[in-house]
């Protein structure tokens, strides 16, 4: 036995790789009436992890958001943010 399969012994590789999410597209209605509603709503969901694109209609209510991002979480944020803008 040489010194290099001696060590090799002693030596482990783990994978720690985790699994993808797949690309999603997530449409979701949202009333909005001003630029700044828009602007909180864009701003909201972009800066969650994952998110590639995010379109924002204001005359159709409609937020579309696109990437790696669980359909929930963005659901979520939105609902929040939403929440945010009714405030007096």
């Amino acid at each position: 036995m040489g010194a290099l399969d001696y060590l090799s012994n002693f030596c482990t590789v783990t994978s720690t790789r985790t699994k993808q999410k797949a690309m999603q597209t997530t449409e979701i209605k949202v009333r909005m009436d001003c630029d700044g509603c828009e602007r909180r709503v864009r701003n909201a969901v972009s800066s969650i992890k994952g998110v590639k694109s995010v379109e924002v209609n204001r005359k159709e209510s409609r937020v579309v958001v696109r990437g790696y991002v669980d359909p929930k979480k963005v659901l979520k944020r939105v609902r929040r943010t939403a929440s945010l803008l009714r405030l007096p």
